[in-house]
C-alpha cells in the first residue's frame, strides 16, 4: 500500500464554524431590520412635517422598507458555498517553484548588461 505524502493544513484553509456563520447572519439580518425601521420612521417624520421634495423621499423610503425585508431574510438563509462548489477548485493548482529566486549560485545568476555609450 502506497502511503501518500504529507501535507499540513493552513488553518487559513479551515472553514468558519456554524455558530460563527450564524451569529454573523443574525447580525447581519437585525441591522437590515435596523435600517427598515429607519426608513418606516423617516417616512412618517417626512410626512409630519411636509418636507419639501416628499413625492421623492416617500418612495425611497418605501422602496427601502420593501426590498430591505426581502434581501435581509435571502442573506439570513445564505452560506457559504460547498467545496467541490468553489471557483477554486476548478482550477489546476499552480505549483510553486520551492528554489527563491535569489538562491542561484553567483556563477548562476544572471547579470546585468551594460549598453556603454562613446
Amino acid at each position: 500500500m502506497k502511503r501518500q505524502a504529507y501535507q499540513p493544513i493552513l488553518i487559513t484553509d479551515a472553514p468558519r464554524s456554524q455558530d460563527d456563520q450564524l451569529t454573523s447572519r443574525q447580525k447581519r439580518y437585525v441591522l437590515m431590520m435596523g435600517i427598515r425601521v429607519a426608513c418606516l420612521v423617516a417616512g412618517a417624520i417626512l410626512v409630519g412635517a411636509k418636507a419639501p421634495l416628499l413625492w421623492l423621499w416617500l418612495p425611497l423610503c418605501g422602496l427601502g422598507m420593501v426590498l430591505i425585508p426581502w434581501l435581509a431574510v435571502l442573506l439570513a438563509n445564505d452560506r457559504p458555498p460547498k467545496e467541490e462548489h468553489r471557483l477554486s477548485n476548478r482550477f489546476p493548482q499552480r505549483h510553486r517553484d520551492e528554489t527563491p529566486p535569489m538562491a542561484l549560485p553567483a556563477e548562476e545568476r544572471p547579470h546585468k548588461v551594460i549598453d556603454a555609450e562613446p
